[in-house]
Order: structure tokens, then C-alpha cells, then sequence
């Protein structure tokens, strides 16, 4: 992978994706520019354009690097040998942890996914969408089992979750009265309530 000049050993992507995370932040998607997203990386536009090949690229990899690791990650929860009702609670932790972990990217990628264009913003839903679909996979698990409730749909269950997880960036800060271990407790049981027999 090629690195930047500077002597910093950081991949060019990497170094590529922080500057434009921190700038998306700070004062918008539509109000960044690419020549500010290259000078805070140390690079070229060739170098952005040779990985991403837009801005708009950028701005999907944000939010894409997180749900390909939130993504493994259930996937890695939901085949664990536990029982459903211990692989589902500790997916709807993690994911409450994970996007913590990556607060800047979910609030902007949610900020601002209306400047994709409808190319994109199909893949992204469709990635999205590969996400719920197994977390309601292991919920249709259990109640086949008998150990969950059946009285609420599926996907009214997923939503009502997926809900909380995306207004995270609305309230939560770090140094707010709860870590991110026990907001991800909190909301993996008021999930694990609702769908009590």
C-alpha cells in the first residue's frame, strides 16, 4: 500500500479517510472540499482520486469501514456455539459499542447520506439491509426455539433497536453519565425485555 512522503507510515487511504471523518465533523459534508480533505491527509488529489476516486467515495467508505466491521462481528456473535438468547444479546451490545466506538462516522453518514448518489445509496441500503436481516435472523431463531416472544413483529423488533443505535450521536458523550458499556447493557436488555415470553 502506498505510503505519504512525510515520514508518517500511515497508509495514504487511512490517512485519507481520518482527514476527511475530522473535517465532515467539524463543518459538514457539502461544506468540505477536497483540496481541504488532501492537505489535512499530507497528500495529493491524484492520491485521493487514486483510492477513492471522489469525494463522495470518501463519504461511503466512512460509513462502510464501520458495518463491514459491525457486520463481522454479528456474524461472528450469531454462528458462536452459545444459546440464541446469549448471541443475541451480545450482538445488540455490540453494536450499541461499536457505533459508539465510531460516533463521528455514524452522526456524519447519517447527516449527510442524502449527497450520495442513488447509485450508492442502494448499495448502502442494501449492506445495511444484509445487517438486519441477521440480526432478525437470530430473533426468528429464538422464538422458533420458543424462548421469544412472538406478539411483535420481527422487523418492528429490529427497528425499535436500530432506532436507539442511530441516535446515539444525538446524546450520547463520552463523558456523560454512562460509559458506552452500560448504555450498550442498558439497551441490549430493554431489547431482550421486549421480547420475553
Amino acid at each position: 500500500m502506498a505510503r505519504t512522503t512525510d515520514g508518517d507510515d500511515t497508509p495514504v487511504p487511512s490517512r485519507l479517510l481520518a482527514a476527511a471523518t475530522r473535517l465532515f465533523a467539524e463543518q459538514g459534508y457539502d461544506r468540505t472540499s477536497v483540496q481541504e480533505i488532501v492537505e489535512a491527509a499530507g497528500v495529493t488529489k491524484g492520491a485521493l482520486y487514486h483510492y477513492f476516486g471522489s469525494k463522495e467515495d470518501l463519504l461511503h467508505e466512512v460509513y462502510a469501514r464501520v458495518l463491514r466491521v459491525q457486520q463481522e462481528r454479528l456474524d461472528a456473535y450469531a454462528d458462536a456455539d452459545e444459546p440464541v438468547e446469549v448471541r443475541l444479546r451480545a450482538a445488540a451490545a455490540d453494536v450499541v459499542v461499536t457505533t459508539i466506538d465510531n460516533l463521528d462516522d455514524a452522526s456524519i453518514f447519517f447527516r449527510s447520506m442524502h449527497h450520495l448518489s442513488p447509485e450508492k445509496h442502494k448499495q448502502v441500503r442494501a449492506e445495511r439491509r444484509r445487517y438486519h436481516e441477521r440480526f432478525r435472523a437470530l430473533i426468528e431463531e429464538g422464538r422458533r426455539a420458543g424462548v421469544f416472544s412472538t406478539a411483535t413483529p420481527a422487523d418492528l423488533v429490529v427497528d425499535y433497536h436500530f432506532g436507539s443505535v442511530h441516535h446515539l450521536s444525538t446524546w450520547y458523550r463520552p463523558n456523560g453519565p454512562l460509559t458506552k458499556r452500560e448504555v450498550a447493557d442498558h439497551l441490549a436488555d430493554l431489547l431482550m425485555r421486549a421480547l420475553r415470553p
